[in-house]
Order: C-alpha cells, then structure tokens, then sequence
C-alpha cells in the first residue's frame, strides 16, 4: 500500500510562521496541477492566512475550497482534489488537517460558494503514525465484498472520523455509497459525508492501476446510504 496512506496524519499545531514565496509559489502550481473526479464541474481552490469559525485550527495558511455547484457531485470533486493535496502537503514534509467547521475570513463578491478549508504550514509536532495508531472501522463494518484497494479507503480520512462511507466490492469493480444524514443538521452532515466520499475514493484511485469512476444504472440498494458511483 502507498506509504502515505499508511502514515497520514492531521496535524493540528503549526509553527506561524508563514512559508516562504518559493514554498507557496510550488503549492498553487500543485493546485493548477490537480485531477479532479468531476472535470467539467467549476471550482476554485485560494490561499489565505485567516479563517473563522467553529473548532477552527490556527495555522500560517489555509486552503479555500469553493464549487459553483452545490450538490454531492461537487462536494465528492472538493474532497478528491483536497486530498491530491493533503498527500502533496505530507511529500513536502508539510502538515494539512480539513476543516469542515471554518470558513473564509472574508468572501468576495465575485467569488463562488464556499464548500470547506484546509489548514497547511510547517507542523509543530509529528505529521506521521503508525498503523496501529489510526482508529477505523473493521471493514466488515464499511464494506461488502473483496477489494485490497478498500483498506486504502478505510484507512481515509473523514470528519469527526465519522467514516460514513460504505463499499459493495463485485467483480473488480467497487460501488460507493455514502450515509445519509437524518433531519437534524441534515445540509451540513451530507455535505460533509459528500466530501469525505470524494476523499476515500482519493485513496482507493492510488491504489488503482487504470481508475475510472462513473455512475452505473443499476446497482445494488443500499438502505441508509446514498449511491454515489462506481470505480471500475
């Protein structure tokens, strides 16, 4: 398995100090160089050094992420492409850690809606850990079938390490479901699980020899979860 996918961690203390021109000049190359799940969809991703809000993490950079679709297409899009560069971030010997309680400091009027952040800087304590440190679900808990790519996706990221994510495995092929929120915070709970989806497929497309992924006509009902495509 990909050794980043193995060893990521959140990192939540960075050193303020900001990173230098030459340093965040490679980071918006890397961002013009993303692959997106969803290429015909509009998105922006910004850098900035403030952002607001509930559990917010204090950090010298944060990334932007905004969709001009609002809808789990476009959300599955920002958590793929968030992802490529949370492994950019651990390559570089950076720390990254999502966001999904933040927001912009200031939003201009020209700019599309906003979906999450991620903060990013020189971290202040270990970005690593061991296999054993990480606390996942089994994957008879997440998952139906066999895959040895479905371990990268147990192994991802998700908020409040929710993992609401589920896999039917059948004939190389995976089909990928997400939780559906109930009524209560029900708008900011799928738009999360819609993001955590495009960051578990992330991981399973590094895993992947030849990855394609496209929604299937009929695939198997899966009750509590939302179908939200299949990598082939």
């Amino acid at each position: 398995m990909n050794e980043y996918i193995q060893s990521r961690k959140s990192v939540r203390k960075y050193d303020m100090q900001h990173l230098s021109n030459i340093t965040i000049q490679k980071v918006q190359a890397k961002i013009k160089d993303l692959m997106p799940l969803y290429p015909d969809l509009q998105y922006s991703i910004e850098i900035t050094d403030k952002t607001k809000g509930v559990f917010n993490v204090k950090a010298p950079h944060y990334l932007v992420f905004r969709s001009l679709e609002q809808n789990d297409e476009a959300f599955a899009n920002i958590g793929f492409l968030g992802q490529q560069m949370d492994h950019y971030f651990h390559e570089v010997g950076l720390g990254c850690c999502w966001l999904g309680m933040a927001k912009p400091d200031l939003d201009p009027d020209d700019a599309l809606p906003y979906v999450v952040s991620m903060a990013f800087g020189k971290p202040e304590e270990t970005s690593t850990r061991s296999a054993q440190e990480f606390k996942r679900k089994a994957l008879s808990e997440i998952s139906i079938g066999s895959d040895v790519r479905l371990e990268a996706a147990r192994l991802a990221p998700s908020g409040r390490n929710a993992q609401g994510w589920f896999f039917i495995a059948r004939k190389g092929a995976i089909n990928c479901y997400r939780k559906k929120a109930g009524p209560i915070l029900s708008q900011v709970m799928n738009r999360m699980s819609a993001i955590d989806m495009g960051i578990a497929i992330y991981h399973i497309a590094l895993e992947s020899e030849n990855f394609i992924f496209r929604k299937e006509e009929k695939v198997p009902d899966n009750k509590g979860f939302i179908y939200m495509g299949t990598i082939e």
